[in-house]
């Protein structure tokens, strides 16, 4: 079942005075924007703005996929409470709204999440623009939007990650299409975007993939001495730099609003980088044994030079040949892809079509890496990966995989 993220927001000069609404549709999957409208109102209070940029949305979801899941997320508390069913509705005005907006889609296949006004700045600039359009006495054109280029613009200039990171922009060339009703029963205009969105792209041909994103933990006491530190060691938590990396890359993964879940290793680092993650999310954690680092046996805790010095052979064994184990019985690099493999093919099947977070370790996510290209063993020794760095795999239905993103630290700059 196709997945929709729909993004909305209403104002009003006065309140009651010239209002207008503004919605975003984005596939869950991606990120990429699908269609855009927007709609000048007249005199109109800002809640009633809101509910209409709310009912747009959905109708407009609906004219791409009757059948979709839709994920609301707006910057109104009080839309949100109510069409969550945790506030009633009391306003005249809004109770016809909320019971259309209720009609477009099953109550089953929509939930809604409030976000602050920050993270719904696309939606917010479409509703200005069409409040901007009324007062020159025109409707809002979705050939002359620059809604998104601008959220585009001012994101680069505050210096989040831009969609360029990952092999796709953000742009204004668009398609008009038809059939998008407005609230008030007339067509309101809108477009479909021709270019992708903040997210991980997909190829449109070959469906919405199963797309793991793979943050390495922040650092621990013993990162930056570069320490064995695997499963079998003492478990360390994250030092004050990591959790500052931990929240860092949260917010990076914020902006970019298409992680659903969220999963992680057993161990102390990456739990709590998940815990941080997830709780800016709105998202609850999800434990996943499979994900957990190779155990490097009695060089658990250990630097390569001090590993090198007491087991020389061990090593040069261990370096050479990917069924060698760590000296005292560790896991080998192969059973760890073994396990990695396994793992891949059970969220891949069970998340299909949907964007995961995955908090894991070094060795894991250059696997995930080197499964995807189809790399030798040998490859992950001439992988760099840094502490709270993300990287990104998609998974298509007929078997392929696309590298989107390695190695990304440009939210720790």
């Amino acid at each position: 079942m196709r997945e929709f993220i729909v993004e909305a927001d209403g104002g009003s000069r006065g309140n009651p005075g010239p209002a207008g609404y503004g919605a975003v549709v984005r596939d869950a999957a991606t990120g990429r924007t699908l269609l855009e409208t927007a709609e000048y109102l007249g005199i109109a209070t800002n809640n009633v703005a809101e509910y209409r940029g709310l009912l747009a949305g959905l109708r407009a979801a609906h004219s791409l996929d009757p059948t979709a899941r839709v994920h609301v997320r707006m910057d109104s508390k009080l839309v949100i409470e109510q069409m969550s069913g945790r506030w009633k509705i009391k306003h005249p005005a809004m109770k016809p709204l909320a019971a259309q907006a209720r009609a477009v889609f099953p109550a089953d296949r929509v939930t809604y999440e409030w976000i602050p006004r920050a993270e719904n700045k696309h939606a917010d600039r479409l509703a200005n623009e069409a409040m901007d359009a009324g007062a020159r006495g025109e409707q809002w054109s979705a050939t002359t939007s620059t809604a998104e280029l601008e959220v585009a613009d001012v994101e680069a200039r505050a210096g989040e990650p831009e969609a360029a990171d990952v092999g796709a922009g953000a742009g204004t060339g668009g398609v008009e299409v038809s059939g998008a009703v407005g609230p008030a029963g007339t067509e309101a205009q809108a477009r479909t975007s021709g270019a992708a969105a903040r997210g991980w792209s997909a190829a449109p041909d070959l469906g919405a993939p199963a797309t793991l994103v793979l943050l390495r933990h922040g650092e621990t006491p013993l990162t930056p001495q570069k320490r064995f530190s695997g499963s079998g060691g003492t478990n360390p938590p994250l030092s004050d730099i990591g959790r500052e990396q931990a929240h860092r890359a949260a917010e990076a993964l914020a902006a970019r609003g298409t992680i659903e879940t969220v999963l992680a290793s057993p161990l102390a680092r990456t739990r709590q980088t998940a815990e941080i993650v997830a709780a800016r999310l709105h998202l609850d954690v999800h434990i996943e044994d499979g994900l957990r680092e190779t155990d490097f046996g009695a060089w658990e805790g250990l630097t390569f030079g001090e590993v090198r010095d007491r087991y020389p052979d061990d090593l040069n064994t261990w370096l050479a040949d990917p069924e060698a184990r760590p000296t005292g019985g560790g896991e080998s690099f192969a059973e760890t892809a073994a396990r990695i493999e396994a793992t891949r093919d059970r969220l891949v099947t069970a998340h299909a079509g949907r964007t995961v977070l995955l908090v894991t370790h070094v060795t894991p996510i250059k696997t995930f890496v080197r499964l995807a290209l189809g790399a030798p063993p040998q490859s992950l020794f001439r992988m760099e990966l840094s502490a709270a760095s993300l990287s990104a795999v998609a998974y298509y239905a007929d078997g392929n995989a696309s590298v989107r993103l390695f190695n990304d630290t440009s939210h720790l700059r």
